[in-house]
């Protein structure tokens, strides 16, 4: 059933001229009300025809601009971050659309680097209500659930940025790729981030059975670029390029980080691109895993630019400049300093570890912990056990208000199976009365025995994204998109890279060859990482048992 809209905001009306339902919410509030009465986005469907309907239905507007589509378990918002920041200093208008968000709805569908106006957000879901009641209706007269809550917003964010309209769209997956409802879009770039295991019960066991799910975002003619991944999962997308004659370029095998030093308020990059080399970058994000983010961002603006030019320094420099990335190594106060970190799967736990480390010279961090029921949590806390090792002798278990929180008193008990000391932890369903604990145990951290004042200690929030969301609103920190980073100071560290050696490989081969992939991707290849764990029932650090 096409649909006539009679006017912007007003009714709809079908091929026989019956009237559709209007009268639809008036703020963004209301707005997310009728969007949380729907599935929620943890019960995503792996369908992809009502997401076709609802594009046949409002024109098509998936194809109003060029997409750079990206997927993966870590990173996406963050390289998603970088890649529009530095489109727009190339003074193109972009659209960016990322999940999940930390203070209003308003955030997953942004308008040149910030949330889309709130009389825009409710003015456009007005006009596509109509059309999205006739998809509810046909769903619901066939037997199936009505559109999810991401399916609903995804819709509404690709009509959004059709009425903007956008140069450009910078658009995240949900979950998985090739049956999440962003999918309709066909990437002229599609951007694979670091695969680990998350959402195992919907994606598969295996780092390349999730591969396979997530390279159904690689279309005919497209451009893939992949972050380093694990070989089998580094295969599996290699496969799926090939089969639709895409073109295609791997970190530590086409492109890199050359090298890195960190700096106050973030780090100095040298990246290898497929097109150049682009070295001395400020990127005001911590960590090695943002280092190479920024690589694999590099590359896809270097691919969707036609992968033969190197992108302009200065307009290259200036992008970054403007790049931050709410909850993500993120500084909401000091004296004790509080950073909140949205990592929420033991692959994430770890980057954010690492980087914490090598960022903040804390004496002794604080924890505080609160994980949703879906995810590892004792892989988690086993995470944090491991690589914090002496730093934190101090843990709180905590809960947000989501429903799919562990209760905290669940989660002390899977700390303690993960080898916490009991006499560390601290456990509260109180998020307030969780920082205010955290905050005084790392002020005593930063007094030495006789009473002189340390280096001191600090805090970090993490676990999920609802924890870090709710924890940014009672701190005071400023709305996600709104930040303002400055240029890091530089202060000389070693560089440290080590995924090239990875594969044998020095940086800059295969540019101009297309690689043999039975030698890039040999499963018996040794990545020469420690995994962190020996022999002994003692997993954590250099603590003394």
């Amino acid at each position: 059933m096409s649909q006539k809209n009679s006017s912007a905001t007003g009714s709809t009306a079908d091929d026989n001229g019956a009237s559709l339902p209007s009268g639809g919410p008036e703020t963004v509030e209301a707005v997310y009300q009728d969007l949380l009465a729907r599935a929620p986005e943890n019960k995503m469907e792996p369908r992809m025809g009502p997401m076709w309907r609802a594009m046949e239905l409002l024109g098509e507007p998936q194809k109003s601009a060029p997409v750079i589509h990206l997927t993966g378990t870590n990173g996406k918002t963050s390289t998603a971050r970088i890649i529009e920041s530095v489109l727009r200093a190339y003074g193109l208008r972009t659209g960016r659309y990322t999940s999940p968000h930390l203070s209003s709805v308003t955030e997953r569908i942004s308008i040149d680097g910030a949330p889309v106006p709130q009389e825009t957000f409710v003015r456009i879901w007005n006009e596509i209500l109509p059309v999205v009641q006739v998809i509810d209706a046909e769903l619901e007269a066939a037997g199936k659930n009505p559109l999810t809550y991401f399916e609903a917003v995804t819709v509404l964010g690709f009509a959004i940025f059709a009425d903007e309209p956008v140069d450009v769209v910078v658009l995240e997956v949900g979950l998985g790729g090739i049956t999440d409802a962003t999918n309709v879009a066909d990437g002229a770039v599609s951007v694979v981030t670091p695969i680990s295991l998350d959402h195992s019960d919907l994606l598969g066991d295996t780092e390349a059975e999730i591969a396979e799910e997530k390279a159904g975002i690689i279309k005919p003619g497209g451009f893939l670029v992949s972050a380093a991944q694990d070989p089998d999962a580094a295969q599996v997308l290699l496969d799926a390029a090939r089969a639709v004659d895409a073109g295609f370029r791997f970190e530590g095998v086409d492109f890199g980080v050359e090298s890195r030093s960190v700096a106050v308020g973030g780090q100095q990059v040298t990246v290898r691109g497929i097109a150049g080399r682009y070295p001395g970058l400020t990127l005001p994000l911590h960590g090695e895993h943002q280092a190479e983010n920024l690589a694999v961002a590099i590359v896809a603006l270097e691919a969707f630019f036609g992968g033969e030019k190197e992108l302009e320094s200065e307009l290259l420099h200036q992008g970054l400049a403007e790049v931050s990335a709410p909850g993500r190594l993120e500084v909401v106060r000091s004296a004790p300093t509080i950073v909140v970190d949205a990592a929420h799967n033991p692959a994430g736990i770890k980057a954010t570890a690492s980087a914490l480390q090598e960022a903040f010279g804390f004496e002794k961090l604080v924890l505080v912990v609160g994980i949703l029921q879906e995810k590892d949590s004792l892989e988690m806390l086993t995470e944090l056990y491991r690589e914090f090792g002496d730093l934190v002798e101090d843990l709180c278990l905590t809960q947000s208000d989501s429903p799919r929180a562990i209760p905290a008193g669940e989660l002390a008990q899977t700390a303690l199976d993960a080898g916490w000391p009991e006499d560390d932890l601290f456990a509260t369903e109180s998020i307030p009365d969780a920082i205010e604990w955290a905050v005084g145990r790392a002020e005593n951290a930063g007094t030495t025995d006789d009473g002189a004042a340390g280096i001191g200690g600090g805090v970090l929030i993490t676990g999920s994204v609802t924890l870090v969301a709710e924890a940014r609103d009672l701190l005071g920190a400023p709305e996600a998109g709104s930040g303002q980073p400055g240029t890091p100071d530089v202060v000389a560290v070693p560089p440290a890279l080590d995924v090239l050696q990875d594969f044998g490989l020095e940086l800059g081969d295969g540019l101009d060859e297309e690689p043999d992939e039975e030698d890039i991707f040999d499963d018996d290849i040794d990545d020469g990482v420690d995994d962190g764990l020996d022999d002994g029932d003692d997993q954590r650090g250099s603590r003394d048992s």
